[in-house]
């Protein structure tokens, strides 16, 4: 493997680490939203062929989603 690819790959890691690291303290409900908006953005650029647009709509969809999923029902 390149020089450069070996700095590339240790940089994504560690962002890796530390990005995950930060959702340490989340509640689950902070969990899933996050997951809903990750994963609605892949989604929507993959159907809108990578546009802006989509990916921001379909972030913001999955993180809705993502919220309501788990919903304490304490009514």
């Amino acid at each position: 493997m390149k020089t450069i690819q070996k700095y590339a790959l240790s940089a994504v890691a560690a962002a890796m680490l530390l990005g995950l690291g930060g959702c340490s303290g989340m509640s689950t409900q902070d969990k899933n939203t996050a997951i809903g908006a990750g994963v609605g953005a892949v989604g929507g650029a993959i159907l809108t062929g990578g546009s802006t647009v989509g990916t921001v709509g379909g972030a913001a969809v999955g993180g809705i989603i993502g919220h309501e999923v788990d919903k304490d029902d304490d009514k």
